[in-house]
């Protein structure tokens, strides 16, 4: 539930973003509150559409999300020292399939948005050769506790940031797909992890009500 949670997190603060010439992308905590205000007028706003058609996620987060995420980077965070020695051709099957696995599991947790609020934490200053840092956000829910989450961001070589990890309660999103991932890599390689990725991005995004 707790992961699940996470990933419903990060898709409400970085989905449905303003297209990219109206989001200051190399001011990391003005870009996290703006998308955010984006992705809560669209989340309320097309809600008759999602319940219709709930496979629309996937094309929003598609369009709007995943400029915003650093997946590449992820993935090879993610594979850790699985890349010594890889073929460069497995590794690029499992960065694909990661992504495209990314956009499927957001779009279907996003199926439990229920009016959830966000509260930024306070702007620090950021050193001109910096390349990482990260935004404090609170999650506001009225049926649970306040969550405290650290959205990790990368500065990329055109100046822009993009999010690439989250910690909450001292847990890493990515060091937890690591930890679970491992002894699969290990088992079936990367190529056959890439292989059961895309099997799980290839999923229809469904209501809980319709799954049952």
């Amino acid at each position: 539930m707790l992961k699940r949670y996470f990933i419903l997190v990060l898709s409400l603060v970085l989905s449905w973003a303003v297209h990219s010439q109206e989001v200051a992308q190399t001011q990391p905590y003005n870009m996290m509150k703006q998308v955010a205000q984006q992705a809560f007028n669209r989340l309320k706003n097309e809600q008759p559409k999602i319940h219709q058609d709930p496979e629309y996620l996937k094309t929003i987060v598609e369009q709007e999300l995943m400029p915003y995420v650093n997946a590449k980077y992820a993935a090879l965070k993610l594979l850790g020292p699985n890349l010594r020695g890889a073929k460069h051709s497995d590794v690029e099957a499992f960065i694909k399939a990661f992504r495209a696995y990314l956009v499927t599991n957001y779009a279907q947790v996003l199926t439990q948005y229920s009016d959830q609020g966000i509260k930024f934490g306070p702007e620090t200053d950021i050193a001109d050769d910096r390349r990482i840092t990260s935004v404090r956000v609170d999650i506001v829910d009225h049926s649970r506790p306040n969550i405290k989450l650290d959205f990790k961001l990368r500065k990329e070589k055109s100046g822009d940031w993009k999010v690439y990890d989250m910690v909450a309660e001292g847990v890493s999103m990515l060091s937890s797909k690591r930890s679970e991932w491992s002894g699969k890599i290990r088992n079936e390689g990367i190529l056959g992890v890439a292989k059961d990725l895309q099997r799980l991005a290839d999923n229809p995004v469904k209501f809980e009500s319709d799954s049952k």
